[in-house]
């Protein structure tokens, strides 16, 4: 995105919130999200803006978490440049270095849904996005605009991993991987070489930062997020370094 984009002042904006909703993450909480008007494309420049701001996307819709009495949803990123894998980062690097990578546009392809819809029975049949469906699959990942990317995984020709991202004008911002889920596969961890090859195409793109979404201390599925250090969260409107 160019740093000459017109800005539209946050202020000047509408949102909206859910009603209280069971909590995806922590069992017995309710939750309320906070979205911006459907109405208000997430444009270049409102997009950038609200992403400092902690605000995600999911297809067309800019939402973050708005729960009364409850602060444990954090907006993490790296900043890149400081980033140095560890050993078990190096692995997996080198055990994935016969995959082949391509970046394309966010628009749909049936091999994709494919791969995606194995995942989700596989890996999530307990979670709200359970049971996959081509229309479900559009609606989330798939979007028209120039800052919307799809980063594919091949392996000796064939699709194993893809990984959608969005470049912002401070960094990119993963959205979500999936990938194919075997026992050969299991043992590459594909969603954090992913994680990895964004870091080095944010380094590629001179970007400071890859926007790793919300991390919940109190939530096993995101305590991966912990391990890409150093890793700053958003205290308020403001960035700061988790100290671990």
């Amino acid at each position: 995105m160019s740093s000459n984009t017109p800005r539209r002042p946050v202020r000047d904006l509408r949102f909206f919130l859910t009603v209280p909703h069971a909590c995806s993450y922590l069992p017995g909480r309710e939750a309320t999200t906070l979205f911006l008007d459907p109405l208000e494309s997430p444009v270049p420049g409102v997009y950038d803006s609200l992403a400092l701001l902690g605000f995600r996307r999911s297809g067309r819709h800019l939402y973050r978490p708005h729960c009364e009495g409850c602060n444990a949803c954090r907006s993490v990123r790296i900043p890149v440049e400081q980033f140095e894998a560890n050993r078990t980062q190096r692995k997996i690097l080198r055990r994935n270095a016969d995959i082949n990578i391509r970046v394309m546009p966010a628009h749909f392809v049936s091999t994709h849904y494919t791969l995606y819809a194995d995942y989700i029975r596989q890996r999530h049949a307990d979670g709200d996005m359970y049971p996959p469906s081509r229309e479900q699959y559009r609606t989330f990942l798939t979007l028209d605009e120039p800052y919307a990317h799809l980063m594919e995984m091949y392996l000796d020709g064939e699709l194993v991993g893809v990984a959608a991202f969005d470049q912002l004008e401070h960094g990119l911002s993963a959205i979500y991987t999936f990938f194919a889920v075997n026992e050969a596969l299991d043992k590459r961890s594909l969603g954090t070489f992913a994680i990895l090859r964004l870091i080095e195409l944010s380094q590629e793109k001179a970007l400071p930062h890859l926007y790793l979404g919300y991390w919940i201390e109190e939530c096993r599925k995101m305590r991966y997020k912990q391990a890409f250090t150093p890793l700053e969260i958003l205290d308020g409107r403001h960035w700061r370094q988790l100290i671990r």
